[in-house]
Protein backbone atom coordinates (compact mmCIF):
# COMPACT_ATOMS: atom_id res chain seq x y z
CA UNK A 1 0.00 0.00 0.00
CA UNK A 2 1.76 3.74 -1.01
CA UNK A 3 1.81 5.70 1.92
CA UNK A 4 -0.38 8.46 0.06
CA UNK A 5 -3.64 5.48 0.86
CA UNK A 6 -2.04 4.43 4.17
CA UNK A 7 -2.31 7.91 5.11
CA UNK A 8 -5.92 9.16 3.67
CA UNK A 9 -7.49 5.63 5.44
CA UNK A 10 -5.50 6.43 8.65
CA UNK A 11 -6.83 10.22 8.72
CA UNK A 12 -10.21 8.87 8.14
CA UNK A 13 -10.21 6.40 10.66
CA UNK A 14 -9.33 8.18 13.05
CA UNK A 15 -11.58 11.05 12.70
CA UNK A 16 -14.29 8.97 12.40
CA UNK A 17 -13.63 6.35 15.07
CA UNK A 18 -12.14 9.01 17.53
CA UNK A 19 -14.70 11.54 16.97
CA UNK A 20 -17.87 8.52 16.93
CA UNK A 21 -16.13 7.09 20.49
CA UNK A 22 -15.98 10.82 21.68
CA UNK A 23 -19.69 11.53 21.30
CA UNK A 24 -21.23 10.20 23.76
CA UNK A 25 -25.29 10.69 22.99
CA UNK A 26 -26.45 10.43 26.12
CA UNK A 27 -28.95 12.53 28.90
CA UNK A 28 -27.25 15.69 29.14
CA UNK A 29 -27.75 15.43 25.27
CA UNK A 30 -30.85 14.68 24.97
CA UNK A 31 -32.08 16.86 27.58
CA UNK A 32 -30.75 20.07 25.71
CA UNK A 33 -33.07 22.13 24.23
CA UNK A 34 -32.31 22.06 19.61
CA UNK A 35 -33.84 23.83 17.12
CA UNK A 36 -36.17 21.97 15.60
CA UNK A 37 -34.35 21.63 12.34
CA UNK A 38 -31.32 19.61 13.41
CA UNK A 39 -31.08 16.54 11.50
CA UNK A 40 -31.93 13.22 13.32
CA UNK A 41 -28.77 11.71 15.39
CA UNK A 42 -28.84 8.68 12.64
CA UNK A 43 -27.85 11.37 10.63
CA UNK A 44 -24.67 12.36 11.45
CA UNK A 45 -22.73 9.13 11.27
CA UNK A 46 -23.52 8.56 7.83
CA UNK A 47 -22.61 11.72 6.83
CA UNK A 48 -19.19 12.07 8.46
CA UNK A 49 -18.36 8.67 6.84
CA UNK A 50 -19.19 9.84 3.26
CA UNK A 51 -17.47 13.79 3.82
CA UNK A 52 -14.31 12.09 5.44
CA UNK A 53 -14.33 9.34 2.65
CA UNK A 54 -14.31 12.54 0.28
CA UNK A 55 -11.43 13.89 2.71
CA UNK A 56 -9.85 11.05 2.22
CA UNK A 57 -9.51 11.00 -1.77
CA UNK A 58 -8.48 14.46 -1.95
CA UNK A 59 -5.61 13.78 -0.23
CA UNK A 60 -4.89 10.67 -2.69
CA UNK A 61 -5.11 12.93 -5.47
CA UNK A 62 -3.73 16.04 -4.32
CA UNK A 63 -0.41 14.10 -3.49
CA UNK A 64 -0.67 12.67 -7.12
CA UNK A 65 -0.87 15.61 -8.45
CA UNK A 66 1.72 17.35 -6.08
CA UNK A 67 4.59 18.84 -8.36
CA UNK A 68 7.13 19.08 -5.27
CA UNK A 69 8.03 17.09 -2.30
CA UNK A 70 7.40 20.77 -0.63
CA UNK A 71 3.83 20.86 -1.77
CA UNK A 72 3.07 17.33 -0.57
CA UNK A 73 5.13 18.30 3.34
CA UNK A 74 2.90 20.93 3.05
CA UNK A 75 -0.28 18.66 1.99
CA UNK A 76 0.69 16.35 5.28
CA UNK A 77 0.78 19.63 7.17
CA UNK A 78 -2.74 20.93 6.34
CA UNK A 79 -4.53 17.82 7.11
CA UNK A 80 -2.72 17.03 10.57
CA UNK A 81 -4.00 20.38 11.51
CA UNK A 82 -7.37 20.16 9.91
CA UNK A 83 -7.48 16.77 11.62
CA UNK A 84 -6.45 18.43 15.22
CA UNK A 85 -9.06 20.87 15.20
CA UNK A 86 -11.73 18.05 13.53
CA UNK A 87 -10.45 16.22 16.90
CA UNK A 88 -11.51 18.75 19.37
CA UNK A 89 -14.59 20.04 18.74
CA UNK A 90 -16.36 16.54 19.72
CA UNK A 91 -14.55 16.16 23.43
CA UNK A 92 -15.31 20.08 23.48
CA UNK A 93 -19.25 19.31 23.27
CA UNK A 94 -19.92 16.02 24.47
CA UNK A 95 -17.18 14.53 26.84
CA UNK A 96 -17.26 17.87 28.91
CA UNK A 97 -20.43 19.19 28.19
CA UNK A 98 -19.03 22.27 26.70
CA UNK A 99 -21.06 23.60 23.60
CA UNK A 100 -19.85 26.97 24.26
CA UNK A 101 -16.05 26.00 23.92
CA UNK A 102 -16.61 24.18 20.69
CA UNK A 103 -18.33 27.14 19.50
CA UNK A 104 -15.06 28.88 20.28
CA UNK A 105 -13.13 26.10 18.26
CA UNK A 106 -15.31 26.16 15.02
CA UNK A 107 -13.87 28.87 13.33
CA UNK A 108 -10.46 27.32 13.33
CA UNK A 109 -11.56 23.99 12.50
CA UNK A 110 -13.58 25.91 9.57
CA UNK A 111 -10.68 27.88 8.66
CA UNK A 112 -8.66 24.57 8.32
CA UNK A 113 -11.46 22.75 5.75
CA UNK A 114 -11.27 26.34 3.84
CA UNK A 115 -7.19 26.09 3.65
CA UNK A 116 -8.24 22.01 2.09
CA UNK A 117 -10.63 23.82 -0.31
CA UNK A 118 -8.27 26.90 -1.58
CA UNK A 119 -4.50 24.85 -1.31
CA UNK A 120 -5.73 21.50 -2.60
CA UNK A 121 -7.02 23.16 -6.16
CA UNK A 122 -3.47 23.60 -7.54
CA UNK A 123 -2.70 20.53 -6.93
CA UNK A 124 -5.87 18.71 -8.26
CA UNK A 125 -9.07 20.39 -8.67
CA UNK A 126 -11.49 17.90 -8.47
CA UNK A 127 -9.80 17.44 -4.84
CA UNK A 128 -10.34 21.02 -3.85
CA UNK A 129 -14.44 20.58 -4.84
CA UNK A 130 -14.30 16.86 -3.05
CA UNK A 131 -13.85 19.30 0.27
CA UNK A 132 -16.50 21.14 -0.49
CA UNK A 133 -19.49 19.14 1.22
CA UNK A 134 -17.03 18.94 4.31
CA UNK A 135 -17.05 22.96 4.45
CA UNK A 136 -20.78 23.06 4.12
CA UNK A 137 -21.07 20.26 6.36
CA UNK A 138 -18.99 22.41 9.08
CA UNK A 139 -20.78 25.72 8.10
CA UNK A 140 -24.27 23.66 8.98
CA UNK A 141 -23.07 22.34 12.59
CA UNK A 142 -21.00 25.39 13.63
CA UNK A 143 -24.90 27.19 13.18
CA UNK A 144 -26.35 24.19 14.51
CA UNK A 145 -23.69 24.23 17.89
CA UNK A 146 -24.59 28.16 17.96
CA UNK A 147 -28.61 27.92 18.11
CA UNK A 148 -27.60 25.18 20.87
CA UNK A 149 -25.42 27.33 22.91
CA UNK A 150 -28.14 30.34 22.51
CA UNK A 151 -30.85 27.70 23.84
CA UNK A 152 -29.28 26.44 26.39
CA UNK A 153 -26.70 28.87 27.97
CA UNK A 154 -25.16 29.14 30.38
CA UNK A 155 -22.67 26.23 30.90
CA UNK A 156 -19.89 25.19 33.19
CA UNK A 157 -20.10 26.01 37.06
CA UNK A 158 -22.80 28.62 36.43
CA UNK A 159 -25.25 26.15 34.90
CA UNK A 160 -24.88 23.39 37.51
Amino acid sequence: MTFQLTFAIAWALILGLGGGLLTKIGDWYHNLEKPSWQPPDWLFGPAWTIILGLGAWAFVLSWNGAATDAERTFLIALYIVNGVFHFLWSPLFFTIKRPDWALIEVPFLWASVLALCVFLRPMSEIASWMIVPYLVWVSFAAILNWKIVQLNKPFGAASA
